[in-house]
């Protein structure tokens, strides 16, 4: 392409829409069709100089304009109480349906190496004794030891809040980072995992692993399907790195984070559900088998959620990315 040429071609189209804008809230109706047949017109010139001769003054002067054209032609726009409602009816279930595949078989992963861990624990006393001395293990896993008094060992609030913290900030981190190849994915699952078999493992071999499931699984069911969600969902995004599949790479992992960065929102919420759970209803004086139904019909409300909300939109061309009007323009690519 000859730069100065294409500039002499197009400039009087550039120099017109640099007007319009300058005026655009007088327009007449022929004035912004005008507007909007210059703004893809000029989107397409971005388009070619970026692929064909990319002078960065030219480039960030065309950007510049393209920029200030969509959002005359779109228009300003602010959040309101309709995005949430609509994010949360759509959006996020539809993203989460989506990602089924990556994280029903984490899930399922997770639990069978948790059994694993769990078994090698409770059936090697030398495993046992490379955790911590016997007192120590005594005073973990007696009645009314560390594992039980955990959950009321502060007021029921505070207690909730830190959970929420906690696990929010995990999630976050299998979110964020899992474009880094899903590498801090993995270790936040390992440590996840890890912990859970060993404190299986040990109330296990200490008899009491009815007790220890008693208080695991009321708020525990929610807790770690929200995490599962959150990791699998990384690992997609990490995925996406080597593979970005028919999209360019940028534009798959633009589209894939915003995705997951929505994703975040939407797992804190059901994690504040299951932080109220661990926090209220775990250590509380109801029967076992109240609390577990409890941790079950919460489960299973997030699970229909998903699976009957979340595929209902995403089947509707959902996909858990912001509205269309807000995204970056994808200006064409020149052949």
């Amino acid at each position: 392409m000859d730069l100065d040429v294409f500039i002499a071609a197009h400039q009087a189209e550039w120099d017109r829409l640099e007007e319009l804008l300058r005026r655009r809230r007088r327009l007449t109706g022929d004035e912004a069709d005008e507007l909007v047949t210059l703004y893809q017109r000029t989107a397409t010139h971005l388009s070619q100089v970026q692929s064909s001769a990319p002078d960065p003054t030219l480039t960030a002067h065309l950007t510049n304009l393209v920029a200030r054209a969509r959002s005359a032609v779109t228009g300003a726009r602010t959040a309101s109480w309709k995005d949430a409602a609509r994010f949360f009816t759509t959006g996020f279930p539809a993203a989460v349906y989506r990602a089924r595949h990556w994280w029903v078989p984490t899930a399922l992963l997770s639990v069978v190496v948790t059994a694993l861990f769990a078994w090698w624990v409770g059936t090697h006393p030398d495993v046992r004794a490379s955790i911590a001395a016997p007192e120590e293990l005594r005073e973990m896993t007696r009645p009314g030891g560390q594992y039980e008094s955990y959950y009321s060992s502060n007021p029921a609030t505070s207690f909730a809040a830190q959970v929420w913290t906690n696990n929010a900030q995990a999630a976050a981190i299998c979110l964020v980072f899992g474009v880094l190849l899903g590498i801090p994915v993995l270790w936040v699952l390992f440590q996840n995992v890890l912990n859970l078999g060993v404190g299986l493992g040990l109330m296990d071999s200490a008899g009491r692993l009815d007790t220890f499931l008693g208080l695991l699984l009321p708020h525990g069911l929610l807790e770690l399907t929200a995490v599962f969600v959150a990791a699998g969902t990384g690992l997609r995004l990490g995925w996406t790195v080597i593979d970005p599949g028919p999209r360019t790479r940028q534009a798959a992992l633009a589209e894939e984070g915003r995705s997951a960065l929505g994703m975040a929102i939407g797992l804190a919420a059901v994690l504040f559900v299951s932080g109220v759970i661990e926090g209220f209803v775990t250590p509380s004086g109801l029967p076992t088998w109240t609390r577990i139904l409890i941790g079950v019909v919460a489960e299973l409300a997030f699970l229909a959620y998903v699976y009957v909300v979340g595929r209902r939109a995403a089947e509707a061309g959902e996909t858990g990315d912001i509205a269309a009007t807000d995204r970056p323009t994808a200006v064409p690519t020149a052949a």
